[in-house]
Formats: C-alpha cells, structure tokens, sequence
C-alpha cells in the first residue's frame, strides 16, 4: 500500500469546481496585483488570527523578512532565534545585516527554550523569534514577559500554525508581529508561494505595507527602500476558497495525530509528540522522535513498504555551513535533528493508511 507523505489532489480535486471558478473571476477581472481579491483575502485571515490587519505577502519567507525591516533591524543588532527549524527563520536576520542568536529547544514541544534564550540576551540584543514548529505554539506567556523585561521586539514565526492556539489567543497576534506560510505542505496551502504578515500595531502595519511596494505609497515615488513582497492576486483567490475548510483539515489532522499517538504508544523506542494541555495543535507535522540510533533506519523501513517520511530537520542551524563555526553546542538542537522523523498526517488520509505505518512501525521497532 502507498502511504505518501503528503498528497495534495484529493483535496483539490473536491474544491476544483470553486477553484477554477476563482481563477475564472480573476482572468475575468484583469486586476492580477493587489486589488480586491487580495483584500478580501486580508480581511478573512485578520478575522481568523485575531490580528487587526493582515497583509498578503508572496511567501513565507518574505512574512519573515518584512516586520526586520520594518523594525528597522540591521548591522550591529541580534535577534535571538531557535537553531532547531526551517533555514528561513534566521536567514532572514543574517540578510538584513543582523546578527542570528542561536537557541536550544524544549525536547518535548520542540520550540524555543526560554530559559536558554535568556541568557543569550546582549546590550545588542533587538528581537526574538519564536518559532511554532510542526503546528504547536510556544509558551508565549515566558517569551513576552522575556521580551517585556528586555525590551525585545517579538516576531511570531507561526509558518506552520495558521489556526494553532495558546491558551485561546491566535498564533500570531501575541508579538509585535506574527508571519505565515502558505507554502503547499501547510495546513492551509497555496498554489505556489504565499505568505502572510499580521500585526495590532497601526504604525507597524502602515510601515510594512509601505515596504511591500517598494517603499513607495504613490507609484514612482519611494519614502524607504522596500521590496516587491506582495501577494499574488490568484493566490489570494485561490486561499479564500480553501480558507473555509481550514478548521476542518485541522481537525482531521488532529483524529490522525490521536489515533497515531494511541496505536503507537506501546513502542518504547519511540518518542510520540504531544500538545501541552492550553494549546491548540494544528498537527502541520507528526514528529516522533526515535531513540538508539534508529531513525535512518525506521526512515528507510518504511520507504521499502511504500510510505513517505521527512526529517524535519536534519541539520540544525547552527551546525549548518553558512553559520559555522557554532559558538558552542546545542545539545537539544543537535539530538532532535538526529532523532526527529515526521509521518504523514495529512486529513485525506484513510485508516487503513495509518493502520499501514502504524504496522510498519512495529515491524521494525516492536
């Protein structure tokens, strides 16, 4: 039996007649950049994050690199960030001349370690990143009062949490900012690349649509020095139509993620995932974690019987080439990139598909 890690076209396939006609409206319309369709699209996702603006942006990456250059981070500043999570998170510090602070993570929830944070704190010392890795916030009560005691800017990566909870209150309108991903894989995916930026500060969001264009307000003539981070117009018309059924694909994440966690919980060398009880887990990632040496080997077990897995991540940022050499050890960091491996989990799955990697798992592991 195939069991991919991610399959797109079964939920496609059921929106396709909504889909094309959103991309019939948006041929019809001509209007290709910014315009209606996108701020449709802003208006739908502030509702849905708690944030008072929303603004589209052309990727995740982007979401990220935006609200730095609108804090006007740069040369000489730091900004503290987990090594343990996708490259975007600090590249996007090192390309506005900052400085990435590595951090080691919580080995249970896989985000930031505060306390560590803590005392990686300088007089250089600007901003924070947390990252809500695999759909699951991090304790945004210790990162703001950390932030508040410091004078920290607070930037919410929550890429992999549109929906995620801490404690009722939205990924992303906790901070000074919060960004997100639309990359294909995510909960709520796009067709292509897309992002979001989302912020309660009027000044902030002013600033950053500012810098979405360029810097220029009126065509031709440019107040910053900017960049050209807008969404796409099909983008947004494609999302709005997705956008109604996100909590729908969440929950089926979240039956999958139970029924994994309960079938799987005899097998002592694994290490299951778990939300902490104020959280509410989007599950963009099932991630156990594989004790002994293992994990390669559970990996390749479960490709010869036609299932898909992913090491999220296998090389933790401060160990990576462009970074190096690492100040010191991350110890975290460094065991869940070689013990972490990420099943699939996405809703369309059928039980007899979880029943195949639950029973592939115990063949090599029971």
């Amino acid at each position: 039996m195939k069991v991919p890690l991610l399959d797109l076209k079964p939920q496609n396939s059921t929106l396709a007649a909504q889909l094309h006609g959103a991309f019939q409206r948006v041929l019809e319309s001509g209007m290709f950049i910014l315009g209606q369709e996108v701020e449709q699209f802003e208006q739908k996702t502030a509702e849905l994050t708690g944030a008072k603006h929303a603004i589209g942006v052309s990727s995740g990456t982007d979401a990220i690199l935006l609200p730095l250059m609108t804090l006007g981070i740069g040369p000489g500043d730091e900004v503290l960030c987990p090594s343990f999570t996708f490259f975007a998170t600090a590249g996007c510090v090192a390309r506005v001349g900052a400085t990435p602070v590595f951090v080691d993570s919580c080995p249970v929830s896989f985000n930031i370690d505060v306390n560590d944070a803590a005392r990686r704190i300088t007089a250089r010392t600007k901003a924070i990143i947390p990252v809500h890795l695999y759909g699951q916030t991090c304790d945004m009560d210790a990162v703001m009062n950390l932030a508040r005691a410091n004078n920290l800017r607070v930037i919410e990566d929550a890429a992999q949490a549109i929906g995620a909870t801490y404690r009722g209150r939205q990924a992303g309108s906790i901070g000074d900012f919060g960004t997100f991903s639309f990359f294909p894989s995510k909960n709520l995916g796009a067709f292509g690349d897309a992002g979001l930026l989302t912020t309660n500060d009027d000044a902030l969001a002013d600033t950053a649509r500012l810098l979405r264009t360029h810097g220029a307000k009126q065509k031709y003539y440019h107040q910053r020095v900017g960049g050209n981070f807008r969404i796409d117009a099909l983008q947004a018309a494609l999302l709005s139509v997705k956008l109604p059924y996100l909590a729908e694909y969440s929950k089926r994440r979240a039956e999958n993620a139970a029924y994994y966690s309960e079938r799987l919980a005899w097998v002592s060398r694994l290490i299951l995932p778990r939300a902490d009880e104020h959280n509410g887990h989007i599950w963009n990632q099932y991630t156990v974690r594989v004790a002994g040496g293992e994990r390669d080997g559970l990996k390749a077990h479960l490709a010869s019987r036609g299932i898909g897995s992913e090491i999220y991540y296998p090389v933790p940022l401060h160990c990576q080439e462009c970074f190096a050499p690492a100040a010191e050890a991350l110890p975290v960091s460094e065991r869940l990139a070689a013990e972490c491996l990420s099943l699939p989990i996405y809703p369309e799955l059928r039980r007899e598909q979880l029943d195949w990697v639950v029973e592939a798992i115990g063949e090599f592991l029971g």
